[in-house]
């Protein structure tokens, strides 16, 4: 499966949102149940499609299995985005641009206005 086929759920996007911070497979399944309204065997399924996809890392603790984000595969997606980062970086420059002589004459205005 391909990463954006897989990040294109957007149950699997909430679900490594809370994989920011290990989290057992049933803490997961509680939260993205009351947010979603799916069962427990719905979330397993985009638990193992994370995981087999290399988006997600379990490990064992007794009977519980604890989940986290796998940075590799989002490092890939990152990469494979990088040439298209000019489109919205020129805006933010722009826009960083706009910010800055929005200051500069507030301050301006400001100083005059106290004279």
């Amino acid at each position: 499966m391909h990463a954006f086929d897989v990040l294109s759920d957007p149950v699997r996007r909430r679900i490594l949102e809370l994989l920011r911070e290990e989290r057992s497979a049933g803490e997961v399944a509680a939260a993205i149940g009351a947010e979603f309204g799916i069962s427990q065997p719905a979330v397993s399924q985009h638990l193992r499609v994370l995981r087999e996809n290399g988006f997600a890392r379990v490990r064992a603790e007794g009977t519980r299995r604890l989940y986290v984000v796998e940075a590799a595969s989002l490092r890939d997606v990152d990469r494979w985005l990088e040439p298209f980062r000019q489109f919205w970086d020129q805006r933010l420059d722009a826009l960083g641009t706009e910010i800055a002589r929005g200051r500069r004459e507030r301050r301006r205005t400001s100083t005059t206005e106290e004279e």
